[in-house]
């Protein structure tokens, strides 16, 4: 096991001291309690980066799959985007197109 010094104020180690006596420990146990979990937190980090990764792979190919593309010429123009009464219009068109689905 390697050993390291740390530096603290003297405040800091006697609340450190008070908590680790609370806890029935010792301040080493707990500075390598923390280094411990910072280690773990880091591989959860890089697990959680990369599930999410796989999982924005598999939407994409999803959406290739479906026919649904995402090049620039879909997006919307900027006077598109902030045209209120075509959107309006758009979202009550879908609605009356789901109604009618729900009917027949």
């Amino acid at each position: 096991m390697k050993k390291i010094t740390v530096s603290v104020d003297e405040e800091t180690y006697r609340l450190a001291r008070i908590r680790a006596a609370e806890l029935d420990t010792s301040v080493s146990a707990l500075v390598r309690d923390y280094l411990r979990s910072l280690a773990s937190d880091s591989r959860d980090a890089e697990k959680e980066v990369e599930r999410r990764r796989e999982l924005m792979r598999q939407v994409f190919e999803d959406f290739e799959a479906s026919g649904i593309g995402l090049r620039m010429s879909d997006n919307l123009t900027r006077e598109e985007l902030y045209d209120r009464a075509r959107a309006r219009a758009e979202a009550q068109a879908a609605v009356a197109e789901n109604q009618d689905l729900k009917r027949g």
